[in-house]
Parts: structure tokens; C-alpha cells; sequence
């Protein structure tokens, strides 16, 4: 886990025991994330692509300029939502898109999962999984903005 300035902030804030792989477990399990923030659960139930896009516009911001993107949240990156959400309606396979975003969240935050986790996961509880990558993420941007980074 990176501490180097720049490079983002507290990436375990919850001080989640790191087992001998050197890895954690998600900060909130997959029923306490969808039931923890109702409003991005609802809105990956209905509209997953937006989420989708949000998260993915998060991470990157997070991973380029290591602060929180100032604008997260504030819409929907029509890029991501023109490619998920037509997978998702279209062909049902929007979920394949989150799968390699859900992979580098865990690497950037050495959480414990896999590839097949990863795919079962998106697949089965997509509104959820959304949820739990984004509340992830809302913790190091929280301990970011306390430092005021």
C-alpha cells in the first residue's frame, strides 16, 4: 500500500487486519455496502451505468492525480454509460466492464479476491458490487479531503 504523498491516502482507513498475503478483506462487506448508501444502491440498481461511470472516473482521478476528482459524482460519463449501459441492455453483458475496474480496485487497496470472485460478483450482485467499489473508494477520498489534499 502506498503512503507516498501524492499517491492518494489511507488505503485501509478501517485498520482491517492484512492477513500473511499481505492482503484485507473489502472495508464493507456486500450486504452492509448495498444497504449502507441506499442512494448508489438504488442507482446501480436502475441505472448501473452511471455508476459504473462514476466509479470508473473516481479510480482514475484517484490513480492520476492522487486527490479526490472534485467533480465525482456530478453526472455520468457518457462514454462509460454509452458502452455499459448499451451491454447491459442490448446484449446483458454490461457487467463484463466492471469486472477489470472491480480487479484494480482490489490491487490498488490489496483486498483479497479473484478473477472468478470478481466475475461472480459483478454478474449475480451487480448493484451491490457497484456499491461496495464505490464506498471503497468514498474512504480514502474522505481521509484525502480531512488532510485537505
Amino acid at each position: 500500500m502506498s503512503t507516498t504523498p501524492g499517491a492518494g491516502g489511507n488505503r485501509n482507513v478501517k485498520n482491517l487486519p492484512i492477513g500473511p498475503d499481505g492482503q484485507r478483506a473489502w472495508s464493507h462487506g456486500m450486504c452492509s455496502a448495498c444497504f449502507g448508501d441506499w442512494g448508489t444502491f438504488c442507482t446501480a440498481w436502475w441505472c448501473p451505468c452511471i455508476v459504473f461511470g462514476r466509479n470508473k472516473e473516481r479510480y482514475q482521478y484517484l490513480s492520476e492525480q492522487g486527490i479526490p476528482d472534485p467533480d465525482a459524482g456530478k453526472g455520468y460519463n457518457r462514454d462509460s454509460c454509452e458502452k455499459h449501459g448499451f451491454h447491459t441492455i442490448v446484449t446483458g453483458f454490461g457487467w463484463v466492464y466492471q469486472v477489470a475496474l472491480r480487479r484494480k480496485l482490489r490491487e490498488r487497496y490489496d483486498i483479497r479476491g479473484s478473477d472468478t470472485s470478481d466475475y461472480c460478483l459483478s454478474f449475480w450482485c451487480n448493484p451491490c458490487a457497484l456499491t461496495q467499489e464505490s464506498r471503497e473508494m468514498e474512504l480514502e477520498e474522505d481521509d484525502l479531503r480531512s488532510k485537505n489534499v
